[in-house]
Formats: structure tokens, C-alpha cells, sequence
């Protein structure tokens, strides 16, 4: 099954959900193990050390330190990994707001981890997108 890639369509036909619980950026040093309680939404191994993103309770309780306090926000349309432009049209209207967005394309979506304390404006300004784009 593959994705949409007519960037139109998915930024008019994309629909931004607000998923619950605030998330946080942590790292693992090289060589230090991931603490078996934790499931991160996200795990990302560079050469400095291994990236987690995790609930903010579950980084707390593991003892991690955490970084960048986010919400997530899944674009709830199947987007191609071969798209071209569609994060960058959303980040450029975040942007524009001066929200800076920590983007991830997984198989299926796209999710966009935002300020937690912007959450609400991000999703206003993604529905936004979507109706700008659909007529």
C-alpha cells in the first residue's frame, strides 16, 4: 500500500489530531542500555548516542533527563515516504507563527511534536492549512 504524494491533496485532505499526554526528548549515552519499562514512541540511534522520545512520566520515572516538553500531533493521512514538500509546507506555516516543530514520517503518517504550551495553536494552524488548501 502506498502513500499519497500529490501534495495538494494531502495538505487539504490531511486531518492534524491532537494525541494525549506530553512527550519530552531524552538520550542515552553510548553503551548505556534503554531501561526495559520504558516504550518510546520513538527510538533513534546516532553516533553521539540513542535519541528516545517518551511520555514525560515515563522519562521522570526511568530517571532520564528530558528535554523540549511536546505534544504530539499525527497528520491523519497515509503521506508517501517519496512526498515532496508536504513537511515543508507545514513546518513553513509553524514557522511563520514562530513554532518550532520537531517533525517524524514514520510508514504510514507524519507526526509533529510540538511545545506542549502550543499544542492547541499548532493544531488551529494545521486545520487552517487544510481548509486554505481544499478550496
Amino acid at each position: 500500500m502506498t502513500g499519497e504524494t500529490d501534495l495538494k491533496k494531502l495538505l487539504a485532505t490531511m486531518t492534524p489530531e491532537l494525541l494525549a499526554g506530553t512527550y519530552v526528548f531524552a538520550t542515552l549515552a553510548p553503551g548505556v542500555a534503554q531501561p526495559e519499562s520504558l516504550e518510546p514512541v520513538m527510538i533513534f540511534r546516532e553516533r553521539e548516542g540513542v535519541t528516545l522520545i517518551v511520555t514525560e512520566d515515563a522519562a521522570s520515572a526511568a530517571g532520564l533527563t528530558a528535554s523540549f516538553r511536546c505534544r504530539m500531533v499525527t497528520l491523519n493521512i497515509h503521506s508517501s515516504l517519496e512526498a515532496v514538500g508536504f513537511l515543508a509546507a507545514i513546518t513553513t506555516r509553524l514557522a511563520a507563527a514562530g513554532m518550532g516543530v520537531n517533525p517524524v514520517s514514520a510508514f504510514y503518517h507524519d507526526h509533529l511534536f510540538v511545545p506542549a504550551e502550543r499544542a492547541e495553536e499548532a493544531l488551529e494552524l494545521l486545520r487552517q492549512l487544510a481548509k486554505d488548501n481544499a478550496g
